[in-house]
């Protein structure tokens, strides 16, 4: 019997972001693995400076384990601009934003990769800690200093750097 290892949601939205780049830039452009890129910080800017579309959100937030209201904190918009944004034709997020989904996607692959799974990232997510001050991880996404908080933290339990 041949047994596999269902893909960690960050391998799903690997696959989205390329099918994404492929058809929004040149072909030859896109990335062969989120770490890439990621590293590319200035194809990252150019993506964020063009804005995602909500169709390629939509596949995001498919994928990750958040609920809209969770995007909308995020995103600092209200769920209503999240319907509404649904229902345009060819909606494209401003940079402001696209950043943001950017930056937990980016979040997100990095806690998979540290963890090995998607599920014990987000327990980790969802567990207070006494290297962020007793706060829960999830409580630090909606803001960059937050982020970055979290992805120093994950680097030092890559690094078996524990507080």
């Amino acid at each position: 019997m041949n047994y596999s290892i269902p893909p960690t949601s960050s391998q799903k939205v690997e696959e989205a972001l390329q099918v994404y780049l492929k058809k929004s830039f040149a072909p030859s452009q896109a990335s062969a693995s989120l770490e890439a890129f990621f590293h590319d910080k200035l194809y990252v800017s150019k993506v964020i400076e063009k804005g995602l579309s909500f169709s390629f959100f939509q596949k995001i937030q498919d994928l990750l384990s958040f609920t809209e209201k969770d995007w909308a904190e995020y995103l600092n918009i209200s769920t209503k601009s999240l319907q509404r944004h649904r229902k345009e034709k060819n909606y494209f997020f401003k940079p402001l934003h696209s950043e943001k989904i950017l930056e937990i996607v980016e979040l997100v692959h990095r806690g998979e990769s540290v963890f090995g799974s998607s599920e014990k990232f987000h327990t980790w997510l969802n567990t207070p800690s006494v290297a962020l001050g007793g706060k829960k991880p999830f409580d630090l996404l909606k803001n960059s200093y937050g982020r970055s908080l979290l992805l120093d933290e994950l680097n030092r339990i890559e690094h078996g750097i524990f507080a």
